[in-house]
């Protein structure tokens, strides 16, 4: 039998009676949140098993007399491990680990992951959980399917992802504050060597205006998704020479360098996606930079789905500035004494390039913490479909935001034998993630007319 075409004028009336119910549909959805999620869309609810607990609004409070600009204490450094993965046991855990950390495990001689009890220890300001919810039926992607066009500031876009973009945009909004300054030190270690080569140190200024609570929207940020200002401090061949970038939501970011030697400031178009990173020795790409970073234009982004997974996590003694380098950073891995896991649940994200789009890595999966959203662990594939390199980084609770951040990372490429360590605080001043709330960075300083003045402070 012919099924009878709908006729216009009923047409008309279930648009219009959809359009009547989106509001309660979004409504039904953001009651969710601090509900049976919590309010930045994580299951509120422990594991069945008990080794993940409840979230019950996450370790938010100063430990006393604690201020903010004082070495970071580790509120969990009289925990035990649980029990230790290796190479001979690591097949019995494989099932809560990611392709590239079994790898890593079994291919680097002394390479073990030690599980400590579960903390869920992020938490986040009110503002962050109310401009969330006001996220649900308004935040939305722009018709090419990767831009943000709309949401709310300082909260997360889509706190019930979708989709994978709408998860990695969850992650490139993540809410660390307004602006921050840190010192620290990349380091990478020579292939086959008994120490570490000399670190490289930079202190980092930024911004993110859509975090800022008083722009609202996109169109109050500019839409600027961050501002990054990087010079040099060590060693001296680098002294001076500075990194400035301007990342942008709806078109490609603006990038300028200064090479003290050479006295000249130079825009670098080109200084994008796979591109290398300067002085890393082929080692990292411009967007493997803090995990994620640049547009998400050259691949398609898939939600296969939430996981149980062992994953790097609670990173204080990583995080230490009261640590030394070499305690921190050994030969060929960040020390496996000082690296804390606990088992969480994450979003997973597979990314494959783009028909018609080219990169060094056709293929990488994300392991975004439901907590955080920080992307906790990344693989990246090779054009054989091999795991290439494998990014781990634990976040470690701000409470002078509050937040759950993100600072030392580690990248481990297999084929080359090597890895990099970066963003290393030890030795280095106490990050201050209250340098854009309370005014100590500002957008004057991310000019590029001014670096050749900022370069030679």
């Amino acid at each position: 039998m012919r099924a009878h075409p709908i006729k216009p004028k009923a047409s008309l009336l279930m648009l219009s009676i959809a359009c009547l119910l989106a509001p309660l549909v979004w409504a039904q959805q953001a009651s969710k949140l601090g509900a049976e999620l919590t309010p930045v869309g994580a299951e509120k609810a422990g594991s069945k098993d008990g080794v993940i607990p409840a979230w019950s609004g996450g370790d938010v409070t100063p430990p006393a007399g604690y201020k903010a600009g004082q070495p970071r204490p580790d509120p969990y450094a009289g925990d035990k491990a649980l029990y230790s993965i290796n190479a001979a046991n690591v097949d019995k855990y494989a099932a809560k680990l990611s392709p590239g950390q079994v790898q890593l495990i079994k291919s680097i001689k002394g390479y073990r992951v030690d599980v400590y009890p579960t903390h869920r220890s992020c938490g986040y300001p009110e503002v962050v959980y109310q401009r969330s919810k006001e996220n649900v039926g308004f935040a939305k992607l722009a018709a090419n399917g990767y831009e943000l066009a709309e949401a709310k500031t300082a909260g997360y876009p889509f706190p019930m992802p979708a989709s994978g973009v709408e998860a990695m945009w969850n992650f490139k909004m993540r809410y660390q504050g307004e602006g921050l300054t840190w010192a620290y030190s990349t380091v990478v270690p020579p292939k086959g060597g008994s120490d570490i080569g000399q670190p490289l140190v930079q202190e980092d200024y930024i911004m993110f205006p859509l975090s800022e609570p008083k722009n609202n929207n996109i169109a109050g940020a500019k839409g600027v998704e961050s501002l990054y200002l990087s010079p040099y401090i060590a060693p001296a061949q680098f002294a001076g020479d500075v990194t400035l970038s301007h990342a942008y939501i709806g078109k490609p970011n603006d990038i300028w360098l200064y090479f003290a030697s050479q006295r000249r400031v130079r825009r670098a178009p080109t200084y994008a996606y796979d591109a290398p990173i300067l002085n890393d020795e082929n080692l990292e790409t411009i967007d493997q930079y803090t995990m994620y970073n640049g547009p998400l234009d050259r691949y398609d982004y898939k939600l296969v789905g939430k996981k149980e997974m062992i994953v790097p996590y609670n990173w204080n003694k990583i995080n230490s500035v009261q640590a030394k380098i070499g305690d921190v950073v050994q030969p060929t891995f960040l020390n496996r004494d000082m690296a804390r896991y606990e088992t969480h649940r994450v979003w997973e994200v597979e990314a494959t390039v783009k028909q018609g789009a080219r990169h060094t890595f056709p293929k990488r999966t994300f392991y975004l913490d439901e907590d955080s959203w920080q992307i906790l662990v990344q693989d990246l594939y090779d054009g054989q479909g091999k795991v290439q390199r494998v990014m781990e980084s634990g976040v470690v609770m701000a409470t002078e935001l509050p937040a759950c951040v993100q600072e030392a990372y580690a990248s481990h490429d297999l084929s080359m034998g090597r890895y990099i360590a970066e963003r290393i605080p030890a030795g280095q001043k106490q990050s201050d993630w209250l340098a854009g709330r309370d005014g100590r960075v500002k957008e004057s300083m991310f000019e590029p007319d001014g670096l050749r003045r900022f370069a030679t402070r």
